[in-house]
């Protein structure tokens, strides 16, 4: 085959590819005709590489095969620049899904913990449940304070961030069973009773308040979210509303999933909070102060940036060309 012949036989037709590839914007005819010259042009390569192998015409129109192919198929996006869509809209948007839901959560935990702690302090009997005179004594004086400083501060708050990040996550990922949610709220929530109980029958209770609140604030907050996210997927298939159960578990589950990665970053804004000021000898007031910052930081994330995600549109789902085509429709 001669390769300048060939060449200049389909240029015409190459060139016009070549065109209509580098058009920012193409008409209905002008994309049908792009379709037309990419299959003519791909069967051309075909023969030309066949009966002459590499040369630079067949790279020259591969190249050029490549640019068209991308203008009907699409180039893959560039995750660094989803980046400040997801920060920004998306998840704000899921977290202010559950606004409501994560202040149910936090008030039926504080009301097990609070009736709990106030049952276990004015009984004897009930107290003795959970160790003896001097293992509640020793939990009071000591342990409860000691457990704050007794690791370094970067393996500590390397534990502590690992171990809420995978309880907030089993409440999301697990939520739609509709039992795990449940089970470990309550489980916090009397984990949360019994050790104020213990404190307040010791007289201490003030450092029960004092050693939790610096760090508390958030990473509570944060898991009642991931609860509050769990049991919204399990209330998606079990009332869909309009939607078939599958496509309201999809929907749902793609959106609320999302804050697990949030919480991720909230957990660990917590866990150096728990690591590095919980222990500091400063005044309370400042170590209270910056763990009421970082809360605030996080409800006007959720409540404000997550508002104005939502009054524009945004539910926290990917959109379309990310979600894939859910249903077939006419016209």
């Amino acid at each position: 085959m001669d390769i300048d012949a060939y060449a200049a036989a389909h240029g015409d037709d190459w060139a016009e590819l070549e065109r209509l590839a580098r058009r920012r914007r193409l008409t209905g005819e002008q994309a049908d005709e792009l379709i037309s010259l990419y299959q003519s042009g791909a069967s051309e390569l075909s023969s030309l590489t066949t009966a002459t192998g590499p040369s630079v015409a067949a790279d020259r129109l591969s190249l050029t095969l490549s640019r068209a192919r991308l203008r009907f198929t699409g180039a893959g996006r560039n995750l660094l620049r989803q980046l400040p869509s997801f920060f920004v809209a998306q998840l704000p948007a899921a977290l202010y899904r559950v606004r409501w839901a994560s202040l149910v959560v936090a008030l039926a935990t504080a009301v097990v913990a609070v009736v709990l702690a106030v049952w276990a302090a004015q009984n004897p009997a009930v107290l003795a449940t959970f160790g003896s005179d001097e293992f509640r004594r020793q939990f009071a004086e000591q342990d409860f304070v000691d457990y704050y400083s007794e690791s370094a501060s970067t393996s500590f708050t390397g534990q502590v961030w690992t171990n809420n990040a995978y309880i907030a996550a089993q409440c999301v990922a697990f939520g739609i069973t509709g039992v795990w949610v449940p089970y470990v709220i309550l489980q916090n929530a009397v984990n949360l009773g019994v050790s104020a109980g213990i404190m307040a029958d010791q007289g201490r209770l003030d450092f029960f308040f004092l050693y939790i609140a610096p760090h508390g604030q958030l990473e509570l907050y944060s898991i009642f979210v991931a609860g509050a996210a769990g049991l919204m997927i399990f209330w998606s298939w079990v009332a869909p509303g309009a939607r078939t159960r599958g496509q309201a578990l999809a929907q749902d589950g793609r959106a609320l999933i999302a804050i697990a990665i949030g919480l991720l970053l909230a957990l660990l804004v917590s866990g150096v909070i728990e690591g590095f000021v919980t222990r500091q000898p400063w005044p309370w007031p400042v170590k209270i102060g910056i763990g009421t910052i970082a809360l605030a930081g996080f409800l006007a994330y959720q409540w404000g940036l997550g508002g104005r995600a939502h009054r524009a549109g945004q539910t926290g789902d990917l959109d379309e060309f990310e979600a894939g085509a859910t249903q077939l429709v006419s016209g």
